[in-house]
């Protein structure tokens, strides 16, 4: 039952949300000065990830994610990433989706995959809600 005042929650699983902000944060934060060499992964202590072939991997993963959800997830998250970028506000949600279900410039994940703050943009917007990603790894691993 929603109180008085309090904001919507959006229509896209928190867990959806959660996983998007880990992997983009993965992708994010990966060491910009590694390059690719021919070493070997098991020889080198698994250095591999910190270079483009994990990059590629994650952001394929990332990619493919984004681009299953159906058409109302996917505008749900590009709303969130509005409303916690703040170009929204939480009470504005139903504007936030018709704008990002009207949104047609490039694809959704290529529109969000360029946000460099994303997870961060994601996060502040579930916590608008009163939602948090606190946990999300364990309940994953669990398979809640």
């Amino acid at each position: 039952m929603q109180r008085e005042n309090e904001p919507e929650m959006p229509e896209i699983s928190v867990d959806k949300v959660c996983f998007v902000v880990v992997k983009s944060r993965e992708l994010f934060s990966e060491d910009e000065g590694a390059r690719p060499d021919a070493s070997n992964p098991s020889d080198d202590g698994a250095r591999v990830t910190l270079t483009d072939a994990a990059d590629r991997t994650v952001r394929l993963e990332l990619r493919e994610f984004i681009n299953a959800l159906d058409t109302d997830e996917a505008a749900a998250l590009v709303a969130l990433a509005w409303i916690g970028r703040g170009d929204f506000d939480p009470a504005d949600w139903r504007d936030a989706v018709r704008e990002a279900g009207a949104r047609r410039e490039t694809s959704t994940a290529n529109y969000l995959l360029g946000m460099p703050l994303l997870p961060d943009h994601l996060e502040d917007a579930l916590s608008a809600y009163d939602r948090s990603c606190q946990g999300f790894e364990e309940r994953a691993a669990r398979g809640s």
